[in-house]
């Protein structure tokens, strides 16, 4: 026979302050635990979605960024001469050769210095990345000293607003525009006109190049025939793969730090959870020689007191969450460890967020209740009453 649920929940609810005290400090845990996963989440997220799925990346041959690679045009034109890549409406195949510069810009925040991705692109590029739009202002004039500035890089850096004025590659240069890409990694960059880059950075060939396939499904043909032909040394890359790689470094070392604090806080609340649910075993031992007196096993008591720490791991957990999923409307900023340059994120909670961290609550709640719950479990029936 087992204990009724209601009986459990009530038991509960009658002692009010000790349930909120224990399911409160459940809940910080579950809090800082689900924020590191977000903020982990938002990253991964935020590089993904800079990516289309029928695009393609190339960059030299074990490059991990697209600032240490180097194509030069020959190898450019051969690349652009696939005939598996799809066409514009002007007749031009959708390929953008592009050059990609760190330089150091102060933020307006605290006028410290940061890295920002400068990006030479085509009017093919902006063809290439839909999810890219103009907000404030006008394109940039091809041949010009004009750029246009993500809408992170406009919001967070001196100089990067519309109509101010960057001073890099000894040369200024007018933001003539500001761009939403959708909470993507283009956000965290400045856009110019290619050539121009080239020729105020003094270099002569690309960074990377981008383009699209007329078949998303024609990628290993075209992967092959760029990375088995020896004039080329370049490998190429799904675009929406290449973006995630250059999460992984910085979203593994968030996970695992975050989860590592996250079990230390924990075992405090664990140590919380196991002294109310002792505290409740020592208050009710007439209630369990009673319980038993009417015919419950010694597991429906375990069964039932195992429930209560669930409960209130459960409530920790829900409370928790709650306090985490505020966290949406911020957004942050910090240094890729891959590329060594600024980026703009937000935190993001996903289904399995929730989930992970609900089981992470129950998990708490089981420590904490098993040992009390056998120790009301172990009571002898004539004992119990008589301790009453």
């Amino acid at each position: 026979m087992a204990v009724p649920l209601n009986y459990i929940a009530r038991n509960l609810v009658a002692r009010r302050l000790t349930t909120a005290l224990t399911a409160g400090g459940m809940a910080l845990v579950v809090y800082v635990f689900a924020t590191v996963l977000m903020l982990a989440a938002g990253l991964e997220q935020t590089l993904v979605a800079t990516g289309q799925d029928d695009n393609v990346v190339v960059i030299r041959r074990s490059s991990q960024t697209e600032v240490q690679s180097g194509i030069s045009r020959s190898q450019a034109g051969v690349v652009e001469s696939l005939p598996q890549i799809a066409v514009g409406a002007d007749g031009h195949p959708l390929v953008s050769k592009e050059p990609v510069v760190l330089i150091n810009l102060p933020k307006r925040a605290t006028g410290k210095p940061a890295n920002v991705v400068i990006r030479g692109v085509t009017p093919a590029g902006l063809a290439l990345r839909p999810q890219v739009k103009l907000v404030e202002g006008r394109m940039f004039q091809p041949g010009t000293a004009e750029v246009i500035a993500g809408r992170s890089i406009a919001d967070g850096f001196q100089g990067a607003g519309l109509g101010e004025t960057l001073r890099f590659a000894s040369r200024d240069w007018t933001v003539v525009g500001v761009f939403d890409a959708g909470r993507t990694g283009f956000d965290s960059e400045i856009w110019g006109d290619a050539e121009q880059m080239l020729q105020a950075f003094r270099r002569i060939n690309f960074s990377s190049m981008l383009f699209r396939l007329n078949d998303a499904d024609d990628f290993d043909a075209v992967k092959a025939t760029i990375e088995n032909d020896p004039r080329l040394q370049l490998e190429a890359k799904r675009e929406k793969r290449f973006y995630a790689e250059q999460s992984e470094a910085l979203s593994k070392f968030i996970s695992y730090l975050g989860t590592g604090i996250s079990i230390i806080f924990s075992i405090g609340a664990v140590i919380g959870a196991a002294i109310t649910m002792y505290a409740s075993v020592a208050s009710r031992t007439g209630e369990i020689g009673t319980l038993r007196a009417l015919g419950f096993s010694r597991g429906s008591i375990l069964a039932a007191f195992l429930g209560e720490a669930l409960l209130l791991g459960l409530l920790g957990g829900v409370v928790g969450l709650l306090g985490a999923s505020t966290m949406q409307a911020v957004s942050i900023s910090t240094t890729n460890f891959q590329t060594f340059a600024e980026i703009a994120f937000s935190f993001t909670l996903t289904p399995k967020i929730v989930i992970v961290s609900l089981i992470f609550a129950l998990i708490m709640g089981f420590i904490g209740g098993f040992l009390p719950a056998a120790r009301a479990a172990r009571m002898k029936i004539v004992d119990a009453l008589r301790a009453a």
